[in-house]
């Protein structure tokens, strides 16, 4: 099976689908895995480790999607990048079908089969692949750096020889 990465195109998306470790094991397994170019630039991994793990750089995305039998991705394809999918491809990301149903119907449209990795019920049996806790965790940690850096003051308790910074005081909203 051809397995496709494509470089994210969501503004501010800095995540990429795949990491050269679980590019190696799907060769391993006996897939071949293509990867943009660049796709992992934003996460600080270059084509060069995507290559050590035996992965094929692409140019370009027509040449990735032309060539795909499964395409990978994390945010939702735009519209461009459904246009790009041909029937009986499969894409598997974070799709939001659920809060976009025209992208569920375009992709019913052109025959592409759509696993929307934020419809993994978050059950025990299938925490391995539950990618909504994995990545609320990420944003909430990421949450708590932005804050502690915009705050006037100082996050933690700070003794030194000049005397004592009390610790800030925040209040923390989430659901889940």
């Amino acid at each position: 099976m051809k397995i496709a990465v494509p470089r994210e195109t969501a503004e501010g998306e800095a995540r990429v689908a795949l990491t050269p470790q679980s590019a190696a094991q799907l060769i391993a397994d006996g897939n071949q895995v293509l990867v943009e170019k660049s796709a992992g630039e934003a996460s600080f991994i270059d084509d060069a480790a995507y290559r050590e793990a035996g992965a094929t750089i692409v140019e370009d995305a027509d040449g990735l999607y032309r060539d795909a039998d499964m395409v990978l991705r994390v945010a939702r394809p735009s519209e461009a990048e459904v246009g790009q999918l041909r029937e009986g491809q499969v894409l598997v990301g974070t799709l939001g079908t659920l809060s976009n149903p025209k992208l569920a119907q375009a992709l019913a449209d052109r025959k592409v089969t759509a696993i929307s990795m934020d419809l993994i019920p978050r059950i025990t049996r299938a925490q391995s692949m539950d990618s909504l806790s994995s990545q609320s965790t990420v944003a909430g940690y990421k949450a708590v750096l932005i804050a502690a850096e915009r705050l006037p003051k100082f996050m933690p308790l700070l003794t030194t020889a000049a005397g004592t910074v009390r610790p800030a005081r925040v209040l923390v909203f989430g659901a889940g």
